[in-house]
């Protein structure tokens, strides 16, 4: 197997160098963020995992209150060495950004001020909180100043980002400011943002990086009384997809400061969603495999730009004779769902992407209620256990079944989706994340309703 083809197949863990890994990045970040896997794991592997207490058990339990109660017993029951006092601070940078996801900003401070190191992976979750809180509006004074400390130790080195995401604090710090009226603070952070090298904002990577930006774009906008400039920015956005649904209340601030009313904002606001879906359905049509097909090898061009095709996937028996199990150990029977448009997607909870696509799958599993359309997000090479605590941690409420061996379709990378019709054809198939909400939950509102109306049963 070599290292850089379009996907790598596997999972990675302290014991396994083989990990899955998305085609739509170049080289560079792909090398970037093998880095990240490797440093993340490498706590897992100085430790056994058959001691009483070790950190891969510790970052499995749900609750960040239990976290801290274990913590406290080790403590108790190993109280740290005066003479090692980095000692159990992979424990409390944990802590520190359990506490920051849960929004308990005292917290957060008590244990991020032991100065503990945070390793790449935890890097990572501390942004996604400050995502999380800023899109919720959650006390925006703590959350410029956990975002400026961060920065602060970046700029020190205290703090290392290896996977691009110094602009999302830098964007978070910037709207903040504009939140708290610190107006030419947040345009000269917003500015430098983009002076960023290696940032990822616009790679299809992590959740909503461009459409998180649009949207802290339009906030620092508005404050700086650019409405205009704001107005334009949030409708392209909405019209090329590059949108969530965080947007929308940014939006009707500043088209009712453009417009001089709120009147009318809904139906311009759906004419541009209409627009974006219309856009994406055309271009998924274009992927829609019209020969029946119950078994597949699944190709995609490949990563090296020289028109060599990548195999995907390798569908060798009908998706009717496959029977996985749930989170719970319940066999599911695919067969038992040939009367509706079935949908797999292939994922891993070290796929960032994979992850990121959920939202967008959860809007469109609502809109059908499971009357014509059922999806299955299914984990690979995972124990039960370790998706069983993240889906809980990550509150995903798609339907998750396991094939840890990887054994039923030979996913080669993640994420991978296959979708059938009711009589279990394979009609599409497609791989990576489109890059924002809105887009993803377009692209798979097309290909079910493209499968519902050629389908002729």
């Amino acid at each position: 197997m070599q290292l850089y083809h379009i996907y790598l197949a596997g999972n990675f863990n302290a014991n396994n160098s083989n990990f899955l890994i998305p085609f739509n990045l170049n080289l560079m970040k792909m090398k970037m963020l093998i880095l990240l896997l490797l440093i993340s794991g490498s706590v897992f592997a100085q430790q056994s995992t058959s001691a009483k207490y070790n950190f891969k058990d510790f970052t499995s339990i749900v609750n960040v209150e239990d976290q801290e109660k274990q913590y406290n017993e080790m403590l108790k029951a190993n109280p740290i060495d005066p003479a090692k006092p980095s000692m159990y601070e992979e424990y409390r940078a944990q802590l520190a950004m359990g506490w920051l996801t849960k929004g308990n900003f005292e917290r957060y401070w008590y244990y991020k001020n032991t100065r503990p190191k945070f390793n790449v992976l935890q890097f990572l979750y501390l942004t996604y909180a400050l995502d999380n809180l800023f899109d919720a509006n959650t006390n925006p004074g703590e959350v410029e100043k956990v975002s400026a400390g961060i920065l602060e130790d970046l700029g020190t080195g205290a703090l290392k980002d290896g996977i691009g995401r110094t602009q999302t604090v830098l964007e978070i710090n910037a709207a903040t400011n504009a939140q708290l009226g610190n107006t030419d603070t947040a345009l000269q952070l917003l500015a430098k943002s983009s002076e960023v090298k290696d940032g990822m904002r616009e790679m299809r990577y992590f959740k909503d990086a461009k459409s998180n930006y649009l949207n802290r774009y339009g906030v620092v906008m508005f404050a700086a009384g650019k409405y205009q400039a704001a107005f334009d920015t949030l409708s392209k956005a909405f019209r090329e997809a590059e949108s969530n649904p965080v947007m929308v209340n940014t939006f009707r601030l500043v088209y009712k400061k453009v417009k001089g009313t709120e009147n009318g904002f809904e139906a311009y606001l759906k004419s541009l969603k209409d627009e974006a879906y219309h856009h994406c359905y055309k271009e998924v049509e274009k992927l829609y495999i019209a020969s029946p097909k119950t078994t597949l090898d699944g190709a995609v061009p490949g990563a090296g730009g020289d028109g060599k095709m990548f195999t995907l996937f390798h569908a060798t028996k009908p998706v009717k004779e496959v029977s996985l199990p749930d989170l719970e150990g319940n066999i599911v029977h695919l067969k038992d769902y040939k009367n509706k448009v079935l949908a797999l997607d292939f994922w891993s909870t070290g796929c960032t992407p994979c992850v990121a696509a959920f939202s967008g799958f959860e809007r469109v599993v609502a809109d059908y209620k499971k009357d014509v359309f059922q999806m299955f997000v299914v984990s690979l090479f995972e124990d039960r256990a370790t998706v069983k605590s993240f889906v809980k941690k990550k509150g995903i409420t798609l339907d998750v079944l396991q094939d840890e061996e990887n054994k039923f379709f030979d996913v080669q990378g993640t994420p991978t989706k296959i979708i059938f019709d009711p009589l279990g054809n394979i009609r599409f198939f497609s791989s990576g994340y489109a890059g924002s909400t809105d887009r993803e939950y377009y692209k798979l509102k097309s290909m079910v309703e493209i499968t519902k109306s050629r389908y002729k049963g």
